[in-house]
């Protein structure tokens, strides 16, 4: 076990979990260009050795903190989602999973889609596998007989990427209504729309 930094006796996979839980907090508040290893590792109080010992640079530690933040969100969204007794209702759980998921974290939010993703290959392709995601499992959801699988595939793609500017704009105005009052909001008139594609309207 370790012994350096603020918290001695870690074992690997807690102080992995600490790091990226810094990680999150300083590139969160700074971007991805301006924040430096020392950086990170000064919130985790370790040394940077310690740091560079669990990743082998920031661009590598970005990679983990983004399939980490992915993989919370989508288990987020499914659990929500199996608690509901409907399709209605799971339409709704799912945005409200989503609202709350980057309401009550930002940084989680900044991380995933802020500007230093776009500026990385790599960081674009981990993006694209956590919308790829959130499109599946969106499409699920979307229960209209008269769709074939592919137009409600292209349905939940619509759908995710009006979530993630209407999340951003959301944030930016302050995040005056909490999150279950934009998710019924949001709910209610996606599923007006979902019933208007199936009716043929």
């Amino acid at each position: 076990m370790e012994t350096t930094g603020s918290n001695p006796r870690l074992g690997a996979d807690e102080r992995k979990e600490q790091l990226l839980a810094a990680a999150l907090e300083t590139f969160g508040a700074k971007g991805f260009n301006a924040t430096s290893m020392n950086d990170v590792a000064a919130a985790a109080g370790v040394t940077k050795p310690v740091l560079y010992q669990h990743f082998e640079s920031k661009h590598q530690l970005y990679l983990e903190l983004l399939s980490d933040i992915g993989a919370s969100l989508i288990t987020a969204i499914e659990e929500a989602t199996q608690r509901a007794p409907g399709p209605r209702e799971q339409v709704e759980e799912s945005l409200r999973a989503f609202f709350h998921f980057f309401g009550d974290e930002p940084a989680n939010f900044t991380v995933l889609f802020g500007e230093g993703v776009r500026s990385d290959e790599a960081f674009l392709d981990k993006l694209a596998m956590v919308e790829d995601a959130h499109t599946t499992l969106t499409a699920d959801l979307i229960d209209i007989e008269s769709l074939s699988r592919d137009d409600r595939v292209v349905v939940a793609h619509s759908i995710s990427g009006m979530l993630e500017g209407a999340v951003r704009r959301w944030i930016q105005d302050g995040k005056r209504h909490s999150p279950d009052e934009v998710a019924e909001l949001i709910s209610e008139v996606a599923w007006r729309g979902l019933r208007g594609v199936g009716s043929g309207h």
